[in-house]
């Protein structure tokens, strides 16, 4: 099998940009390193049908950068990477695939270590640990991060909950989940057991209709999302959602959901501020699946895994805090605070 790596040119401030392809195999993927100041970048590896080269590296740097700061607001002594795999994963992707995909991550000789994503399973980064030693989220190791994503969403709900509304007791409140996959139903299930009025929404309507039987959930079409009055916004699709537009159509006191790159950009932060509306960063809020990876890169046992949840919900306590005192949104003093880190590694 012939695999060829490209070095494409990064954006400005990313470190390297690949274009992996092994035409035998199926395998077109980017692989994306942002930042390895804090050590080897960490991220996972999404499949998805891009329009277009450039749509894929759009969201591949986006997701990368994102990484650099959850890694680094985790503090996993990881830096910030992801790939992402060109096509269908329900009609295109092989065992060949994932482990052509392994040999692309092993020739950058632990530089970044990959994961599931979108798309991707335990069982396909099990195909890719035959060709690389940089997979990680195998069944039987660390496995499905999803559940530890979830508990650390769950957690940090529950802080901005007790910020915003001045008690994390759930009960009642209105609640809208915004996808249903691995994490947005564990988290659904996590807010039904809390007594939240839930409401669910997803383009799957198998997964919406079993949520709507088995917890009590209300349903509401993907486009009527912020139609919907409720109480707190729990983004668990794909990202961009929060735009001009949806902040100012958002009924929402809180944001608070898995989705990586929840803001079409950094400007809907302040709109949201403006609005007095609370939007917990993403790369804050989720980290519990990149904590579960990181358990697994640096042979750590679940009681690490939760000591650095529960310190996931402390800091995400700190962030409002400080933005109170300053005046500024929480997802600007995050941005702060992790290019504090950096500059302090790189300086030393």
């Amino acid at each position: 099998m012939a695999l060829t790596l490209t070095d494409l040119t990064a954006p400005e401030g990313f470190e390297r940009l690949v274009l992996a392809e092994a035409p035998e195999a199926g395998l077109r993927a980017l692989i994306c390193l942002h930042s390895t100041a804090l050590g080897p970048a960490a991220g996972g590896c999404r499949m998805w049908r891009y329009a277009d080269d450039d749509a894929a590296i759009r969201d591949v740097t986006r997701l990368a950068r994102g990484m650099t700061h959850k890694n680094a607001m985790a503090d996993l002594g990881l830096g910030g990477g992801k790939a992402v795999i060109f096509g269908d994963a329900a009609t295109d992707k092989t065992p060949r695939m994932m482990r052509a995909f392994g040999a692309a991550v092993e020739a950058l000789e632990g530089r970044y270590w990959t994961a599931e994503d979108v798309g991707i399973s335990p069982e396909d980064m099990a195909h890719a640990a035959e060709a690389t030693r940089f997979a990680v989220g195998l069944s039987g190791a660390s496995g499905d991060p999803s559940p530890w994503t979830a508990e650390g969403v769950f957690r940090c709900l529950q802080t901005g909950a007790g910020h915003v509304f001045g008690t994390t007791d759930l009960t009642g409140r209105r609640v809208l989940v915004q996808g249903l996959g691995h994490v947005g139903l564990s988290l659904a299930e996590k807010l039904a057991k809390a007594g939240a009025r839930l409401t669910v929404t997803d383009i799957n309507p198998a997964a919406v209709q079993d949520a709507a039987h088995r917890l009590g959930a209300a349903v509401c079409a993907p486009d009527a999302v912020f139609d919907q009055q409720v109480e707190i916004l729990a983004p668990c699709a794909l990202g961009g959602v929060l735009t001009d537009e949806t902040a100012q159509a958002l009924s929402a006191s809180l944001v608070c959901g898995a989705a990586n790159n929840q803001l079409a950009h950094d400007g809907v932060a302040g709109l949201l501020a403006a609005r007095e509306i609370t939007y917990l960063p993403d790369y804050v809020v989720n980290a519990g699946g990149i904590i579960s990876v990181a358990s697994e890169i640096h042979g750590k046992p679940d009681a690490w895994r939760l000591e650095r949840l529960t310190a996931i919900a402390g800091r995400v306590g700190q962030m409002l805090a400080r933005a109170t005192e300053t005046g500024r949104a929480p997802a600007q003093v995050a941005d702060e605070i992790v290019a504090a880190m950096l500059d302090t590694r790189r300086a030393a």
